[in-house]
C-alpha cells in the first residue's frame, strides 16, 4: 500500500474558479491535461523533477494562459477538480470545455 498515494487521493477535491485565481496570480497553478491529478501530484511530491520537466515540455501540465483564465472567470458555473501539492495547486476543468 502506498500511503502517499492514498493521502493525495483523499485530498482531491473540487471547487469553482475564485479560490484558484490567487494561485494563478502567484504562478503556482498548473492545469493537467490527459493525466490523473494524483499521478502528477505523486511525481511532484516525490521530487521527480525530470518527469515533471518532461510533462511541462510536452504540455501535459501547464500554467493556464491569460485567455484560459479569462474563460474560466467568465463561466460562473465552471467546476474544477483540484489537488494541492505544496507549494503548487493542480487542477482540471470538470464543467468547461477544455
Amino acid at each position: 500500500m502506498d500511503e502517499l498515494r492514498d493521502k493525495l487521493t483523499a485530498a482531491v477535491g473540487d471547487t469553482d474558479w475564485p479560490p484558484l485565481g490567487p494561485h494563478a496570480t502567484r504562478q503556482a497553478l498548473f492545469e493537467v491535461h490527459g493525466m490523473d491529478l494524483v499521478e502528477v501530484g505523486l511525481a511532484i511530491a516525490r521530487d521527480r523533477s525530470h518527469i515533471v520537466a518532461h510533462w511541462l515540455a510536452e504540455g501535459v501540465i501547464a500554467r493556464p494562459s491569460a485567455e484560459r483564465i479569462a474563460a474560466f472567470e467568465a463561466q460562473s458555473d465552471a467546476r474544477f477538480e483540484t489537488l494541492i501539492v505544496q507549494p503548487f495547486v493542480l487542477f482540471r476543468p470538470l464543467s468547461l470545455e477544455s
